[in-house]
Formats: structure tokens, sequence, C-alpha cells
């Protein structure tokens, strides 16, 4: 159940302003009906200043007179406080991977050109000037930048910059790549595969033969 922004102060303010039942604003609030009752007898640690949560409109005072002439009405509130959500941007990237950032700008921009500054800003979680500085060889530490797979450094999911690199090459008129390491591997295999068949099938011959001749010279 949605609660006030600030519980205690709100619950202060329903005990100086209004005839609810200890419990009703206890629920309301989400507290223990003992520490309404110690804010109600001013034995609370602090003296709060209480919110008024009608101005606030987390209550209405048709809510509340609701409760009033109930004492087992639960009040609900009108909306809940506002969640704190991410802003766009840059990803947080924790402190001992930052070091690894350049390195990842680097591989992206060394393999995957058609992505824009912008997509490996919000990729890695940098700046278009950290950026640029990589991609014209002007970063302070360039000698020492080697560009590495950011998804091996962490600094990102396969699946997300798959959607990345997918994304720029078709808004660059650019086919997909294919990926195509396990190619010879994979003419490998299906080539050993047809010739353990092929031995295979030759062993089942022999065997029938072998049955054969068997089964004749007894005849």
């Amino acid at each position: 159940m949605a609660q006030p922004l600030m519980p205690h102060a709100t619950a202060s303010w329903l005990v100086d302003n209004t005839s609810l039942s200890f419990q009703q604003i206890a629920d309301f609030c989400g507290l223990h009906v003992l520490e309404v009752q110690a804010i109600a007898d001013d034995t609370a640690a602090t003296k709060l200043t209480g919110r008024d949560p009608v101005r606030a409109q987390e209550l209405t005072m048709d809510e509340i007179e609701k409760g009033q002439k109930d004492p087992n009405y639960r009040l609900v509130m009108l909306k809940g406080p506002e969640q704190v959500r991410r802003t766009k941007g840059p990803r947080y990237t924790p402190v001992s991977k930052r070091q690894d950032k350049p390195d990842g700008i680097a591989w992206i921009i060394r393999n995957h050109p058609e992505v824009s500054d912008g997509q490996i800003g919000q990729l890695i979680g940098t700046t278009r000037t950290t950026i640029a500085a990589i991609r014209d060889r002007t970063h302070w530490n360039i000698a020492n930048i080697t560009p590495k797979d950011p998804v091996t450094l962490g600094l990102t999911s396969q699946r997300e910059l798959d959607a990345v690199v997918a994304k720029a090459a078709k808004a660059a008129g650019i086919e997909a790549p294919t990926d195509t390491r396990l190619e010879g591997d994979r003419e490998a295999l299906i080539e050993q595969l047809r010739h353990e068949r092929e031995v295979a099938q030759h062993g089942d011959e022999a065997v029938l033969s072998d049955v054969d001749a068997l089964f004749g010279k007894r005849n």
C-alpha cells in the first residue's frame, strides 16, 4: 500500500487536526499504532512539524470525513509520492571499470565505425569529448589505450551492443554483419560427421557380408 512521503509528520498533522483513530492513522501512514500514540502524547524523540496530506494532495477531506464517521474505515491515498526515476543519460559505471572505458570506446570505433558518438556515449556511459579525443587520437592517454571488447570488459551486455550496432547499420544502409568466426569449424564438423557416417555404413555392410558367409558355410 502507498504511504505518504513523510509518514511521521503526516501522522502528527492527522492527530492534531482530525478525530481519526490512532489505528486509522497508523494504517494510512504505515506506522505502528504505538508510534502514533507517542506522537499524540508528545513523547516522540523530537517534536514533529505536521505535514498536511490534503495540501500535499495525498488525501482528500472527503476521505478524512469518511474515516471520522467509521472507525473501521481504512483511508485511501489519493496518489503516492513521486518516485525517483533514472534520468536519461550515460549509465553509471563502477569506479573499478572506469579505467577500461577508453579501451572499449576504441574497440567500437575500430570495429563499428558506423556507430555514432552519441550511441557510444549511451552504451558505455561516457562523454562525446572523450570519444572524439580517442577517435582523433588526441586523448591524453592514447599511447596506453588498447581496443578491447566492451562486453568482455563488463561495460555493456552483448545484447545491448548488438542492438546498437544493428540500429547504426540500418541507419547507415549497411547490411548487418554476419558472425563467421565458427564457419571453418562448422564445415570441418560437417565433414567429420559425413566421414563417420560413411565409415559406419561400410562397417554395417562388412558385418552383413560376414553373416552371409557364415550362414552360407553352415548351409
